[in-house]
């Protein structure tokens, strides 16, 4: 888990002005891109949903459960973002909505053209290294959470969609960019650190797997550069243009997903699994385990053994 952040919640709609308890819907129409805000206010299953553009959507209030694309569906909580393609049904359950704790999401339907023409700005402009390493969106790698990058694009988007300005469609296309670009990296430090899609970059690959095999280790960045046969500066660039995080972070996050699965057992001590993750002292081990999981390590064993 990468720290996730939640954006903002605007307003919700008043009362008397509600159309529907069950998804009213709020639209702001741009150039580029049509932005909706959902608000549902009591319990039902199964409501369908489709967009004729690409739509990426993020949970702002509350919880739903989303089915899509046949498979089994899965708890959607604020902080969290599903791309969607064009036309593709999504299925929704409202299990915990009511006026008190209504769900609050929006959908974010972008232009097929505005995607493509800005992807293939960034492939011309910021071209990839390796082979077959383009600047693309994974429509498979689908459910990812927002780090506080993607919060704060997503929060830029809703201010621009909801003002006034005379220039509010030249600033949502820049966010739009700036948006597609936190995507794809999200996405890129999801299948990396899942192990679900192959690294194309052949620099990052021998990184990843020197990372990897030396984990357990203090591993200083000095030590992985010479490694790779790059300067501290490229392999920190390499990271942020990759996966939006510096090697550090990724090295941490590369610990704890290993203490998680010490932690499987319910017995080890948390001292132990700090020693064993690679961590050099176990009271820096619970605070970054609480900053990017959200629990302590204890918490997190605890309610894996829960009856």
């Amino acid at each position: 888990m990468i720290n996730k952040t939640v954006s903002i919640s605007p307003d919700l709609t008043n009362e008397k002005l509600l159309k529907t308890l069950i998804e009213n819907r709020t639209i702001y129409n741009l150039e580029n891109c049509e932005l909706n805000l959902f608000e549902t206010y009591q319990k039902s299953e199964l409501v369908p949903l489709q967009f004729n553009d690409l739509v990426v959507t993020s949970m702002l209030r509350g919880k739903k459960v989303m089915h899509l694309f046949d498979k089994e569906g899965f708890d959607y909580l604020p902080g969290e973002s599903v791309i969607i393609p064009a036309n593709v049904e999504m299925k929704i359950d409202f299990p915990e909505a009511t006026f008190d704790n209504p769900t609050q999401c929006l959908a974010l339907a972008i232009d097929h053209k505005k995607i493509k023409d800005t992807l293939n700005f960034l492939n011309e402009k910021y071209p990839k290294e390796g082979q077959n390493n383009f600047w693309q969106l994974d429509e498979t790698n689908f459910y990812f959470e927002n780090n506080e990058d993607m919060s704060i694009v997503i929060n830029k988007i809703i201010n621009i969609c909801q003002s006034n300005s005379i220039f509010k469609d030249t600033l949502a296309d820049l966010s739009l960019q700036e948006l597609l670009v936190k995507i794809v990296q999200s996405q890129t430090l999801k299948g990396v650190t899942e192990g679900n899609v192959r690294i194309t970059n052949l620099s990052l690959l021998q990184v990843v797997t020197f990372i990897r095999e030396n984990i357990t280790n203090k591993i200083e960045l000095k030590t992985i550069a010479k490694n790779a046969g790059l300067s501290t500066s490229t392999l920190y660039r390499l990271f942020k243009n990759e996966m939006g995080i510096s090697p550090v972070e990724f090295i941490i996050l590369e610990k704890i997903k290993l203490a998680k699965r010490y932690l499987t057992n319910k017995d080890i001590y948390i001292k132990n699994v700090s020693y064993e993750a690679g961590f050099e002292d176990s009271n820096y081990f619970i605070r970054m385990f609480k900053h990017y999981e959200g629990i302590t390590p204890k918490q997190y064993q605890q309610l894996l053994h829960k009856k």
